[in-house]
Parts: C-alpha cells; sequence; structure tokens
C-alpha cells in the first residue's frame, strides 16, 4: 500500500513538472480539414436551398483571428433561378475541449455578395445570409486534436493561449494540476 502512495506521488509531482505544450497547426493543415466539411447542402425555413463551396482558409495575425471564404449558391425552391456569390466570416480561433477542436469562435461576418440579385430582395438576403454564415462557422470544426495532443504521460493539458502568425495558428497547453 505503501508503494502504491509512493508511485502516485511520483507521477502527480512529475505531472507538476511538466512544463507547456505546444501544437503548431499550419495553415495547409487547417485548408485541408476544412475542405473535408464541403460542400454544405441545406435548407432554410423550406424557403432557401443553401450550397456552400470551396472553403479558403488565411490568417489574420494583427487581429489573432481566422478567415473563412466560401463560394455560395442560393436558389428558392418555388423558383427555377438561382443566385450565386460568396462570403468571408472571421473569428477567434478558440479551443472547443467537448469536441478536443479548434473551432471558430466569436464569428463575424466580413463580406457577403450574392451576384444578380434583385435590389428589391438583395437587403433581406444579404441579411439572412449573413446570420446563416455566422451560424454555419460557429463551432465548426477547424482541427480536431488526437486524444495524445490533449494528454501525456498521464497529464491532461488545456489550452492556455491560442496565437495566430503569417502560417499557423500556435496553441499552447498547460498541464492540469
Amino acid at each position: 500500500m505503501a508503494c502504491q502512495i509512493l508511485v502516485l506521488l511520483l507521477l502527480v509531482s512529475c505531472a507538476a513538472m511538466m512544463g507547456p505544450q505546444t501544437r503548431e497547426i499550419p495553415l495547409a493543415q487547417l485548408q485541408e480539414s476544412i475542405a473535408k466539411r464541403f460542400p454544405f447542402n441545406n435548407r432554410y425555413l423550406q424557403l432557401l436551398d443553401i450550397r456552400v463551396t470551396n472553403p479558403r482558409v488565411a490568417l489574420q495575425p494583427e487581429g489573432n483571428r481566422i478567415l473563412t471564404s466560401m463560394d455560395i449558391s442560393v436558389a428558392p425552391p418555388f423558383l427555377k433561378q438561382s443566385w450565386s456569390g460568396n462570403f468571408a466570416v472571421s473569428g477567434r480561433p478558440q479551443v472547443d475541449l467537448a469536441q478536443n477542436a479548434l473551432v471558430l469562435g466569436e464569428p463575424q461576418v466580413e463580406a457577403l455578395t450574392v451576384n444578380g440579385l434583385d435590389p428589391l430582395y438583395a437587403n433581406q438576403v444579404t441579411r439572412l445570409g449573413g446570420f446563416l454564415a455566422e451560424q454555419l462557422m460557429q463551432n465548426l470544426p477547424l482541427y480536431t486534436f488526437k486524444p495524445e495532443e490533449l494528454r501525456y504521460a498521464g497529464t491532461r493539458f488545456n489550452p492556455a493561449r491560442i496565437a495566430t502568425t503569417q502560417n499557423s495558428v500556435v496553441v499552447t497547453f498547460e498541464p492540469v494540476k
């Protein structure tokens, strides 16, 4: 029994001495990860069929944000007409521990254009499109961490800092004490 307590104390003290771990996620890996989740097709309120394709990721280190831009096609099911365009949403990189994933927090629509849309409907579609774009990107996993990236030598790690650089997102994990 005393031996088991000694081993347990040794493990706890080793975990306490373990320092922060960093994980660098290159832009190319983010691009590849998000591309797997598209195309996205959905019908909203039985009024609009939306297809989102061609996601692109850019990093904005000056604001510590990630910018995602995509092509969009909007078609009311009751019309034989559709409109195409694109939108861009930026957000702060955050780690969602429930998903073990890097997600886009605080999404904000940066741009939304729908080509050929009648000006009478443009304002409403733009507002609805902005709302849908933010909902689509809210908590969308941009990168999923492997279990071993969040646990090492019996110690669990939680994110402490996230920074964007020109070419990657750097997540620093601290051991849970």
